[in-house]
C-alpha cells in the first residue's frame, strides 16, 4: 500500500513549507524566529528517514533563538523525486539552494547517517555558506572509503551490497517490513516503539521514496572506482576547515564507535575547531535515542559557533 507524501506533513510546533532550490523544490519544517537575521541551522536526515526524525530538536532550538529547517532530502517524503540527482555533490546543492531560497547566506548544517555524509561535505562543496557542520553517527567520508571493513559492522556492509542490487532491494523496502529491521538491528535494544515504527513504514511507501533512498545508497558505493568518485575525494581532501561537533552512540550497529573519531591527516585537515562525543547507551539513531542530550550538545555547540 502506498503512502500519500501529504501524510507525513505532522503538525507539531513547527511550520511547514515547500521552498523551490536547485530546479528542484524541497518540503522543510521550519521552527523559531521568522527572522532572517536569526542564525540558521539546518537538520539533515538519515537513510530510510525524513523530517520529522528531529522532531525533538526543531523546538528546541527554535525556543534558543535559531531559525532550524528540517529538511527532506531530494526523493524524500514531501521533496521531489527527480530520476536522478542522488550523489553527494548535487545534495549539497540542494542544501545550498534551500538556504539561498530562504533568504540566508551562511548556514549550520546538522546531519544524521546520509545526512551526516552531506553535512561532511558542504565545507568542500559550499564553503562560503557553510558556518559550521555537526555530523551524528557518520564518519568522515575519507575514513569510510579508505577503511569500510571497519567503519562499517559486517551485517551493515552486506545490507549495503544488497541495495546495489536493481529492483529488488525496493520492493523489499515497500512490500515487507525490511526499513524496520534496519532500524531496529542498528539502533540500541528497544529504542523504537510501534508508532514510531509505523511513521516510518507510511514514509517509505511514498511513490518513488525507497527508489531515492537506494540510489543515494548506490552512488556511495558504485562512485568508488569512477571518475566522479575520485572528484568527490579529491574535494574532501582539499575542503575548507570549518568548526565540527561529531557525536556517535556507543550501541550503533550500523557504525563501529571505535572508529568513528576522525584520525591522521583527516584530524590534521580538520584543525582545533573539531570535537567528538561518544553516547553511552545510544545507537545509531542519535536525535530520537539520546534526544535531550543531543539537544544539549548542539545547544552548547552552537553557542560557541553561531551564537543566537
Amino acid at each position: 500500500m502506498t503512502t500519500d507524501s501529504s501524510a507525513l506533513v505532522l503538525d507539531g510546533p513547527w511550520r511547514h513549507q515547500l521552498v523551490p532550490a536547485n530546479g528542484a523544490r524541497f518540503h522543510v519544517a521550519v521552527a523559531g524566529p521568522d527572522d532572517r537575521d536569526a542564525p540558521l541551522v539546518v537538520l539533515l536526515h538519515g537513510l530510510l528517514q525524513f523530517w520529522w526524525s528531529w522532531r525533538h530538536q526543531l523546538p528546541a532550538l527554535g525556543d534558543a533563538g535559531y531559525r532550524v529547517v528540517a529538511m527532506d532530502l531530494r526523493g524524500t517524503a514531501g521533496s521531489d523525486k527527480p530520476p536522478q540527482g542522488y550523489d553527494v555533490p548535487t545534495l549539497t546543492r540542494d542544501v545550498a539552494g534551500v538556504v539561498r531560497s530562504l533568504g540566508g547566506d551562511r548556514a549550520v548544517v546538522v546531519g544524521h547517517g546520509l545526512g551526516g555524509e552531506v553535512a561532511w561535505s558542504m565545507p568542500a562543496y559550499q564553503p562560503s555558506l557553510t558556518q559550521g557542520v555537526a555530523v551524528l553517527s557518520a564518519p568522515h567520508p575519507l575514513q569510510a572509503r579508505a577503511e569500510p571493513r571497519v567503519t562499517l559492522r559486517p551485517a551493515a556492509a552486506r545490507h549495503l551490497a544488497y541495495f546495489q542490487v536493481p529492483y529488488l532491494p525496493e520492493r523489499s523496502l515497500t512490500r515487507s517490513d525490511l526499513a524496520i529491521r534496519l532500524m531496529r538491528e542498528w539502533g540500541a535494544p528497544g529504542w523504537l516503539d510501534e508508532d514510531v515504527a509505523d511513521t516510518y513504514r507510511r514514509a517509505v511507501r511514498v511513490p518513488f521514496a525507497a527508489h531515492s533512498s537506494m540510489e543515494q545508497a548506490r552512488w556511495i558505493v558504485r562512485s568508488g572506482p569512477r571518475l566522479d568518485g575520485r572528484r568527490y575525494l579529491a574535494a574532501m581532501r582539499s575542503a575548507a576547515a570549518v568548526p565540527v561537533l561529531q557525536l556517535h552512540g556507543a550501541l550503533d550497529g550500523c557504525r563501529p564507535p571505535a572508529a568513528a573519531p576522525v584520525s591522521g591527516h583527516v584530524a590534521a585537515s580538520l584543525g582545533a575547531g573539531y570535537h567528538f562525543e561518544l553516547l553511552p547507551n545510544a545507537g545509531h539513531y542519535l536525535p530520537e535515542e539520546a534526544p535531550e542530550r543531543v539537544t544539549e550538545l548542539l545547544l552548547d555547540w552552537l553557542r560557541e559557533v553561531s551564537p543566537a
